[in-house]
C-alpha cells in the first residue's frame, strides 16, 4: 500500500466530529461513525430526537454497540502514528536511550537497559503504544461511570421538578381539606387554625426552598461532570506520554465525582395536632366495625394501575406486585346515613389500603382501586421506599405515614370520608365532600411483612 492509499485508509479511521481517530467508536441507523464519547455529548446538547452530525437524519435507537472493527483499527493507526515527544524528556539520562517502554508497576517510561536492571527487572513492562491504549480503555470505562452518574442526576432533577410543582399542588389542596377540617370544630378554634396554616406555609416555603436549592446543586453538578467528560475525552487525544504520566490522576477524579453526587429532597410535611379531634370523633365511635373473616387477596399498587384480586390464583394478577401474601376484611356492618369512626392498627404491615367501598363483599369480584364510592388511604413500599397516598383521584401525601392505629371517619350525610393519625391527633386527609348514593362498608387489606 503506498502513502496515498495509506493516507486515504487512515482517514476513514478519523471522528468527524473530534477529527482524530475512533475512541470507542459506534454505528448509528444511517451508517455513519462515531466516537461514542463524541455522540454522547452531541446528543446531551441537542437532546431528543437524535440526529446524525453528518447528515442530520433521525437515529431511532437510543444506544449502539461498539464497531469493534473499526476500534481494532483505529488502535492500530494510533500505534503506527509519529510519536510529538519532547526528545530531551523521552532520552534516558543514565543510558543515552530513548524511553520506549512503560513499566506497570512504577508507572514510568523506561529505556531497554533500564527494563532490564534489578530494580524493574521483575515488573511487567509494556510498549508505550500499547500501554497508552490500554488506558484509553480504562479512561472510556470512567467515562461511561461518569456519563451514567450525568443521566442519574438529570433523571433526578427531572424528578424534583416534578415533585416541586406536584408539591405545590398539594399544599394548596391541603389547605383547602384543612379549612374544612376546623370549619367543623367550634369557633374557639379559630387562632389554632391560623396557627395551623402559618405553620404549614412556613413548613412549605422551607421545602420549597430546599427543592429548588436541590435543582441548582443537580444542574450545577450535571455542568461540573460534563466538564469533567470533555476533559477525561480530551486527555484520551494527548500524546501517549502525556496520557500515561497523567493516569494516576483518573480514578481520583471520578471518584470525587460520586462523592459530590447530590441526593434528591424527600419532602414531608409535619402532621399537626388538632385540639379535641379525637374527642370528638370518639363519640361516633363503631365497636368491632371490621369483621373477623379474612380473605386472601393479591394487591398490586403499580404507578398507573391499582388492584385488589380475591382468591389465591394469581395467574391474571397485574405484574409490578406490593403484596402477595395479603388478606382483605370488610366491615361487620353497612353505612347508609350518619357519623361513623373507627380505628385500625396497621402496625405489623407496610403495605395496606383502607377505608370505605360499595357494599360488595363477593370474594371472586375483583376489583380496581381508583372508582366510584371507593375512598382509600394507601401505604406502599417499593425498594425501601414507603409512599402514603389515596384514591380517586390518585394523590400522594407528603406526610409522615402513620405506624400504629389510624381512624376512619365516614360523614355519610355530608358525603365525607376523613383519615387521622390516632398517635399524633392530626389529620391524615380528607376526601372533599361528595354525594353518596349507595351503601358504604369499612374496608381492611393488609400484606403480611
Amino acid at each position: 500500500m503506498d502513502s496515498d492509499d495509506l493516507q486515504v485508509f487512515q482517514n476513514e479511521l478519523i471522528c468527524c466530529i473530534c477529527v482524530n481517530y475512533f475512541i470507542d467508536p459506534v454505528t448509528i441507523d444511517c451508517g455513519h461513525s462515531f466516537c461514542r464519547p463524541c455522540l454522547c455529548l452531541c446528543s446531551e446538547e441537542g437532546r431528543a430526537p437524535m440526529r446524525c452530525p453528518s447528515c442530520r437524519k433521525i437515529s431511532e435507537k437510543p444506544n449502539f454497540n461498539t464497531n469493534v472493527v473499526l476500534k481494532k483499527l483505529s488502535s492500530l493507526a494510533r500505534q503506527t502514528r509519529p510519536q510529538n515527544i519532547n526528545s530531551s524528556d523521552n532520552i534516558c539520562v543514565l543510558h543515552e536511550e530513548t524511553k520506549e517502554l512503560f513499566c506497570e508497576a512504577d508507572k514510568r517510561l523506561l529505556c531497554g537497559p533500564c527494563s532490564e536492571s534489578p530494580e524493574h527487572m521483575a515488573h511487567s513492562h509494556s510498549p508505550i503504544g500499547w500501554a497508552a491504549e490500554e488506558c484509553r480503555e480504562k479512561l472510556i470505562k470512567e467515562m461511561d461511570y461518569l456519563w451514567e452518574i450525568n443521566q442519574e442526576t438529570r433523571n433526578n432533577l427531572n424528578q424534583e421538578t416534578r415533585t416541586f410543582h406536584s408539591l405545590k399542588d398539594y399544599v394548596s389542596v391541603r389547605k383547602r381539606i384543612i379549612t374544612i377540617q376546623y370549619q367543623k370544630m367550634p369557633i374557639f378554634l379559630d387562632e389554632e387554625e391560623q396557627r395551623h396554616l402559618q405553620a404549614l406555609e412556613r413548613e412549605a416555603e422551607e421545602l420549597f426552598q430546599q427543592l429548588q436549592d436541590s435543582q441548582v446543586r443537580m444542574t450545577q453538578h450535571l455542568e461540573r461532570m460534563k466538564d469533567m467528560y470533555r476533559e477525561l475525552w480530551e486527555t484520551c487525544h494527548v500524546p501517549d506520554v502525556e496520557l500515561l504520566q497523567d493516569v494516576r490522576n483518573v480514578s481520583a477524579r471520578t471518584d470525587l465525582a460520586q462523592m459530590q453526587k447530590p441526593q434528591p429532597v424527600n419532602p414531608e410535611l409535619t402532621s399537626w395536632c388538632i385540639t379535641g379531634v379525637l374527642d370528638m370523633l370518639n363519640n361516633f365511635r363503631v365497636d368491632s366495625a371490621l369483621s373477623t373473616e379474612m380473605i386472601p387477596c393479591y394487591i398490586s399498587l403499580s404507578e398507573d394501575v391499582r388492584y385488589v384480586i380475591f382468591g389465591d390464583d394469581h395467574l391474571s394478577a397485574p405484574t409490578d406486585p406490593q403484596g402477595v401474601d395479603s388478606f382483605a376484611v370488610w366491615g361487620a356492618q353497612a353505612f347508609t346515613s350518619g357519623k361513623h369512626y373507627w380505628e385500625v392498627d396497621v402496625t405489623l404491615s407496610s403495605n395496606w389500603i383502607l377505608g370505605v367501598c360499595q357494599d360488595s363483599r363477593t370474594a371472586d369480584a375483583n376489583f380496581v382501586i381508583d372508582s366510584d364510592e371507593r375512598f382509600f388511604l394507601i401505604s406502599s413500599k417499593r425498594s425501601n421506599h414507603y409512599s402514603l397516598s389515596t384514591n380517586s383521584p390518585p394523590l400522594i401525601q407528603y406526610v409522615q405515614r402513620p405506624l400504629g392505629q389510624v381512624g376512619v371517619f365516614l360523614d355519610y350525610d355530608n358525603g365525607s370520608v376523613s383519615f387521622f393519625d390516632v398517635s399524633k391527633g392530626s389529620l391524615i386527609y380528607g376526601f372533599p365532600p361528595s354525594s353518596f348514593s349507595s351503601p358504604l362498608r369499612p374496608f381492611f387489606c393488609f400484606g403480611c411483612t
